[in-house]
């Protein structure tokens, strides 16, 4: 089943000076399950593309359909809304909220669904038993790792059971052993619960584990390589 369909989308900048095309007709689509990473220079277009899949940022032209709406004609309230309910967001520098436990950010996204206690609370054990941190449910941010943190993101991410999760260079703060915990992770939760992962991303780890890469340069798509 396809949850992303993308069709000519382009993005430019304008400033007083330059005028930058970020994106210059991007055609694609994606399944549900996949475990994709987009690739590609600094400057190529891949964190603007997962931005505007994401609802982060307007496109200049084109259509973002996500389950059956185009997501670029939402208003602001209803954007942030279908946010909520169908983006899982992996940030490179974690963002969880320092002041709540990790059982908190876990639980908080589901908490402004409306989400009844008990289902929040099953829900975020689950998930932090699955990201293999069941003991540390109680600790704030600065008493974890990064690779923990990260770990937490992910959990976040799936707590509200979304249709895809957009992972903006996951890796690129971690270790080498965190890195591969990490992926081992999202690869087994993407197997298991079906999510569809989306990276932007450098990291080689990450590629070698991605079953499609898609290879953006100057805002087009020049490769886009499914694997077995």
């Amino acid at each position: 089943m396809k949850v992303i369909d993308i069709k000519n989308l382009t993005k430019i900048y304008n400033d007083s000076e330059y005028k930058v095309n970020a994106l210059n007709g991007i055609d694609l689509s994606f399944e549900e399950g996949e475990f994709a990473a987009v690739v590609g220079p600094s400057g190529s277009g891949k964190t603007t593309l997962l931005n505007i899949v994401g609802g982060l940022d307007k496109p200049s032209g084109g259509e973002v359909i996500i389950d059956h709406t185009n997501i670029g004609k939402l208003k602001s309230s209803r954007l942030i809304d279908f946010r909520l309910k169908n983006i899982g967001f992996v940030f490179q520098a974690y963002n969880l909220i320092p002041v709540l436990t990790a059982r908190e950010n876990v639980e908080f996204i589901m908490h402004l669904q409306g989400k009844p206690k008990a289902e929040r609370e099953k829900r975020m054990k689950d998930l932090m038993s699955a990201v293999g941190l069941s003991d540390r449910i109680d600790s704030r941010p600065s008493k974890l790792s990064g690779g923990q943190q990260q770990r937490v993101a992910v959990a976040r991410a799936l707590a509200s059971k979304p249709k895809f999760i957009l992972a903006d260079e996951p890796t690129a703060n971690l270790d080498s052993k965190s890195t591969e915990n990490l992926l081992d992770i999202m690869e087994k939760l993407n197997k298991e619960e079906n999510t569809t992962f989306i990276f932007s991303t450098h990291d080689a780890r990450v590629v070698k584990k991605a079953r499609r890469v898609i290879t953006i340069e100057d805002g087009k798509v020049v490769s886009d390589e499914i694997r077995k």
